[in-house]
Formats: C-alpha cells, structure tokens, sequence
C-alpha cells in the first residue's frame, strides 16, 4: 500500500466559512486540536511515510489522520469501530482531523493494520516525540528537569484461566494451525480424537477434584503424543507458531520420568504454584501477559498483564503545569529497580536529558542507583528500604546500627567495637562485589550479644553491597524534616496515575501482546500532555468545559441542527 497525496489545507474550515466559526470558538479543543496539533503530525508525515511502500499499491488513508485518530481514541476512550463512525459524521473531528465536510470514513480494520505498520517500523512512540519537542519548543518542558516516578499494573486483553484450561485452550490454538497446515491424509490416526476432545468440548466447571485431575493428566499425554508424532516433520509445521507455543506449555506443566511417561504432581500444585509463576504462560491468546503480585494481606493485589513505568516533570510554580516525560512498558514479574535505567533509556531515546532530580520511592532506591546517578551529574531521591531482619531476631540490631566505612575496610558495631576481619567477595558469573565484616572475641562478653549475635553462631559477621557507603548515608539523611519536605514532591505522581487509568483507561491493555499494549501506552501519554497542554492555553477558560477536555461522541442536536439549517440551500 503506497502514501496518498498529503492534502495540508483546512477543509473544513473552508467548506464552513463564517459557520465554522460559530460552531468552534477558540477554546474549543477541536480547534485547538486543529490548530496546534496536526500541524505538529503533519510534521512527522516524512517519517510516518517509512510505514509505507513509496509506489507500491493503491493509495492507502492518510496516516496523519490515522495518527490523529489514535490519539483521539485515548482523548475520548473511543474503540475502533466509534472512532471510524466520528471520523465520518463528527464535525469537531472532522476538523481536528483536516478532513473536508463530506469525506467518507474508513473500515475499523483500518487502524489495526495502522498500529501494526507503526510497530513494523518501530514508530511506535512517534506521537509522543512529536508532542514532547513541540512543549519544548512552547517551552513548557525543558530537555533536563526534575521529575517523578512511579509504576502501576496493568490488566492484560485476556481471560484468567486455570493450568487445565490454559492446556487445554493451548491443544486447541495448536491443533486448529495444523488444520491450516496438513490434509487430510497427513494427519495422524488420534487426530479426531484430539480434535473433538479439545476444539469441540469444553471443560465442564462442574467437575469433582477427581475428574479435573484425570484430564489434566489426559491432557498431558495427549500434548506429548502429539509434540512426538510431530517431531519428524517438517521444520515449517515443527516449528510453527501454535507448536512452539504448546511445547512450551507443556514443558511449564508437566515432567516427564524416564520411562517416557507424562507425569505431574498434584492438582493442587499446578493449578496454585505453577500456572502462578514467573515466566509462565498464563493464557496461549496472550503469552506476553504474565502473572504477578504485590502487596502482602488485604492490600494484595494479583493480576495477569503488564507493568508501566510513568516519570513526568515536577512543576517548580504553582502556574506551571506537570507533563509526562516518558512511559515505559514492562513485563508484570520486572522489578521497579530494572523500571529506572529502563526510563532513563526512554527517555534519551525521545530526545531529553538526565533529570536534574528524580522523585521515586523505595523500590527504586539501593546504593548502586544513588552512586550511579551521582557520577551521571544527577540526584535520585527516595527512601531507602531498611535491611531484612534476622531470622529469630526480629528486634535485634540490623545493620543500620553498624558505623561501615568500605573505603577503610573496618565496621563498628552498637558497642563501639570495630570489626576484626573485612573480606571481598566476588562472584564468578556474575561478577557482583560484596563485603563481609566480621567481629570476633569481642561479641563473646558483650551485653548486646543476645539481640545482635544469633545463637548458631559464635559471633556477628555483616554482608554488604559495593555501594553500601552511599546506602548507609541516604537512611540517614531520610531521618531529616527537610528529607521528608522535599519528598512531597514525589506525591503527585500517584494523582496522574489515577488520571491516566481514570480518564485514558491505562488499566486495561485493549490489545493482545507486549509491543501493542506498548504503542496503547505511549498514545496515552501523548494523549494525556495534550490535554494538559489544552488547559495550560485555556487557563480558567478550560474549567466551563467538560471533563478531562472530553466531549459525549458529539456535538448538541440543537446546534447540529441550527447548522444544517444555515447551509440548506
């Protein structure tokens, strides 16, 4: 499919003349829309042409407009089918869009196959870039400020399912792309057999313990006789995608013994702890979306999907308003502590610099993440997370208690005592350095021996990273008032994400796969900065308008009327 002549002029506008501009003031966000945003994407129109064939087919939509509608989708939380029907009989999009006032619509399919030329050539944060270089240029961000960060979960397009069922539904999604692949004399002798046990039944949510537990054992042997049967052919059918997705279910839920028989442990076990694992598919129509869990007690939360990383500027003024830097799509089992250089990257990828400070909370802070970004010419700023207890010895002293200085290889203990033996350790694959302290007969007489030393062992001996010193000093100066003062400013990152899932719907991915639940990520976020971009230029004007700048679908039956009455010939 090849680009269509780029058509840059205001359609509407001229087709509506005086009309125009009685139905869109200057605080409208359509013609604001019109007005600041898609000449910024026309802009972008060379590199969005990189998703196209130059002269190869016949003219496609005009991916500007596309691209708009994306954005509009997160704007008004519009799914495909409503956003081609606004593209066709809304006025304001139509506008917004630089469509003339009887343009035709497009199929709903259209932006699928959008989205997927946009992740094809890797575009997709595009509208993102291409918003946060024009508040840079409006100089409402700068390249290097101080910001914020946080994450969030997110739900993936997907059913939760048992072990049984993610199997089962896995035999079906395989057997159905053989169906596509072999005739009917290449199929095996047990191929009806599978194919009504596991396409045309489904599992009855009423069965005894008993029963699931045989067909989850049934189901084992069947995937297994069928992965062997499959093994001398072909590498194009061997290797398929359905194939390779049901070899690895099966070597997530099951174990074979060595007489070659399929095995598994308990209905219990497969359902509870492996299905609820890391790394392990937890429905075939999505394997990206994984399981994971934060949280300890009531405030545990579980879910099967995604994580993000949001990061947005810190407004020095009141007047000044906070935009979002970047967004960074996760796995669910990722760490927040692999979520910070991962925004970092992002963020140098959309042509900004290191922040001058960086808001985050515990699980961002460690000593290697205040030593590194103190070389880099930043500050990372957030509580750092007291060490674990030791076991028996919930009240005893733990190592913030102890005075530890790497550099001169010597600790001091509670009592006063320095330490006798400072050792370092180096793994072998790994290559992590850290340090071992001891203290020897000094801990046999002393008065804290019994909340510091456990029982099992003679006297105190302390592990600690490389980057312990930087550690030791961040947990005393969070001790401080003006520690707590400065990080309130991390507070406001937990109101935009509620933002982003209330009004953009950041909760919920609306497509299967990592890199789409991505490209849904990043037009939220540039959905997002120009909405608040909008209300930075309306000022107390913005607050007449509805909600978050979003419309019901379409402008008042009085007023469409009113319209239609001025142009009838």
């Amino acid at each position: 499919m090849s680009l269509p002549k780029f058509d840059v002029q205001g359609s509407l506008f001229e087709s509506l003349g005086s009309i125009a501009a009685d139905l869109f003031d200057e605080e409208d966000k359509y013609k604001l829309f019109a007005t600041k945003i898609w000449p910024l994407l026309a802009g972008y129109r060379d590199e969005l042409g990189e998703c196209y064939e130059p002269e190869n087919g016949r003219p496609g939509i005009e991916p500007v407009v596309l691209l708009g509608v994306l954005i509009f989708q997160f704007l008004e939380r519009v799914p495909d089918r409503q956003a081609a029907e606004l593209v066709k009989y809304h006025l304001g999009w139509k506008l917004a869009l630089n469509l003339k006032l009887g343009a035709d619509g497009f199929h709903p399919t259209t932006l699928v196959h959008f989205r997927q030329r946009l992740l094809e050539a890797g575009k997709s944060d595009l509208a993102l870039r291409a918003v946060l270089k024009a508040l840079e240029e409006e100089g409402l961000i700068a390249k290097r400020s101080r910001q914020r960060l946080d994450s969030t979960h997110i739900v993936g397009a997907v059913a939760r399912l048992s072990a049984l069922e993610c199997v089962r539904e896995t035999l079906a999604l395989a057997l159905e792309e053989l169906d596509r692949h072999l005739t009917k004399g290449e199929r095996p002798e047990f191929w009806e057999q599978l194919w009504e046990r596991y396409v045309e039944s489904k599992l009855d949510y009423k069965s005894t313990a008993e029963a699931l537990q045989s067909k989850c054992r049934q189901a084992g042997a069947d995937c297994l006789r069928l992965l062997e049967w499959l093994e001398p052919l072909g590498v194009e059918v061997r290797e398929a995608k359905g194939i390779a997705l049901l070899r690895e279910v099966f070597s997530q839920q099951y174990v074979v013994d060595k007489s070659g028989k399929t095995s598994t442990s308990s209905v219990e076990s497969i359902e509870l702890v492996k299905v609820h694992a890391t790394g392990v598919v937890q429905n075939p129509h999505d394997p990206d979306a994984q399981w994971s869990a934060k949280g300890q007690g009531k405030q545990k939360k579980d879910w099967v999907g995604y994580k993000v990383q949001v990061a947005e500027t810190v407004a020095c003024q009141e007047d000044q308003s906070s935009f979002i830097t970047s967004v960074v799509t996760q796995r669910a089992t990722e760490s927040d502590d692999a979520g910070l250089p991962a925004t970092l990257q992002k963020q140098q990828a959309l042509g900004l610099e290191r922040p001058i400070e960086l808001y985050a909370d515990g699980a961002y802070i460690c000593g290697r993440a205040i030593h590194e970004a103190k070389e880099e010419g930043w500050q990372l700023v957030g509580p750092a997370q007291p060490s674990a207890s030791r076991a028996g010895l919930e009240k005893a002293y733990r190592i913030e208690a102890f005075d530890i200085s790497i550099t001169e290889r010597k600790a001091v203990c509670p009592a006063g005592e320095t330490s006798t033996n400072c050792s370092k350790l180096t793994e072998e694959k790994s290559g992590k350095v850290t340090y071992r302290f001891e203290f020897g007969n000094q801990c046999h007489n002393c008065l804290h021996k019994a909340a510091c030393v456990p029982s099992t062992q003679a006297h105190r001996s302390i592990l600690v990273g490389a980057y312990h010193e930087a550690l030791q000093q961040r947990r005393r100066d969070q001790q401080s008032e003006e520690f707590r003062l400065q990080m309130h400013q991390r507070n406001a990152i937990e109101g935009t994400i509620s933002e982003l899932v209330r009004s953009h719907g950041l909760r919920r991915a609306r497509y299967k796969g990592f890199a789409k639940a991505d490209l849904q990520n990043q037009l939220i976020a540039a959905a997002c900065n120009i909405k608040r971009w909008f209300r930075k230029l309306l000022g107390s004007a913005f607050e007449g308008q509805k909600e978050d700048l979003g419309l019901s679908g379409a402008l008042p039956w009085s007023l469409l009327a009113a319209f239609f009455v001025q142009i009838d010939p």
